[in-house]
């Protein structure tokens, strides 16, 4: 077949009125590094796949599909301003849809978004910071056995689990975690404005709420999953472009990395755990 024949059987629409594209951005998981096994959400392992969201021809939105419990306060500033700065370069609109959950750093995620939906058992929110631990200075007491540290620097071993609790390094410890606060409600104040319908004491309470409350609290934009809404709003020709991860098939299934060095197993088990207490606070 000659190649006049051929490009004469291509429809002329397709070139002149080309369907609307949205790149389509998952964030799933715990935010920031949870060790060698499970890697986290993070700014490092994302920004290629951020800058290809904005890169495809006749882009009309991105969408970010969020499940995640939180976790660095520092990767989810990191992750949302990237996405912010090449949505405002681009001129592009974002849109987040919050799946099983998009709590703690995971609203910051979504906080990047110009509108954010959710399903109506999608749980949201949880503005606040946490910091927690475990303390065995009683248990090595009672084994007798005994704690020995030297530092370099007064406060280099400020909340050693082995010691007894320092009020002022608790002290200390909450002013860092309330500056951490802080800087958590300017992002949602400066994201979502107006929108924001709910008094301050409820909001930034560290509370979490469903879709459908925080809709009304003005969390969220709305009610709705991601199919239907970029159909509803860019028709049903739309082309939603999923830009994932170049992991190896195996190894994305079972979230392995290297493990040649035996320490990486007790590394991973522990990443599980956190991870693991992450999502359950959210009864997931």
């Amino acid at each position: 077949m000659k190649l006049d024949d051929l490009l004469s059987k291509i429809p002329l629409e397709r070139f002149q009125n080309p369907p609307p594209v949205v790149s389509v951005l998952p964030l799933a998981g715990v935010i920031g590094r949870m060790g060698p096994m499970r890697g986290g959400l993070n700014i490092a392992g994302l920004a290629a796949r951020i800058e290809a969201a904005f890169k495809p021809r006749h882009l009309k939105a991105v969408a970010l599909a969020i499940n995640s419990p939180g976790g660095s306060p520092v990767q989810s500033a990191l992750i949302a301003k990237r996405i912010r700065s090449l949505a405002d370069e681009k001129d592009v609109p974002v849109l987040a849809f919050c799946e099983d959950v998009a709590a703690s750093g995971g609203y910051w995620l979504a906080t990047a978004a110009d509108e954010i939906y959710a399903d109506p058992s999608s749980i949201v929110g949880s503005i606040g910071v946490i910091n927690s631990g475990f303390g065995f200075d009683k248990w090595i007491e009672a084994h007798g056995i005994s704690r020995r540290v030297y530092t370099a620097g007064e406060h280099k071993s400020k909340l050693d689990p082995f010691k007894a609790e320092d009020p002022k390094d608790v002290e200390r410890l909450q002013a860092l975690l309330k500056e951490l606060h802080e800087n958590f409600k300017a992002q949602v104040k400066e994201r979502r404005g107006d929108k924001l319908t709910g008094d301050e004491e409820t909001l930034f309470s560290g509370e979490f709420w469903t879709g459908r409350e925080a809709v009304e609290l003005g969390l969220i934009d709305g009610l709705g999953d991601l199919r239907t809404v970029l159909r509803d709003r860019y028709g049903e020709k739309v082309r939603p472009r999923f830009v994932g991860d170049r992991q190896g098939w195996l190894r994305r299934k079972l979230g392995l990395g290297p493990i040649a060095d035996p320490h990486v197993w007790t590394d991973a088990f522990v990443s599980a755990a956190e991870e693991r207490a992450l999502w359950q606070r959210y009864g997931l």
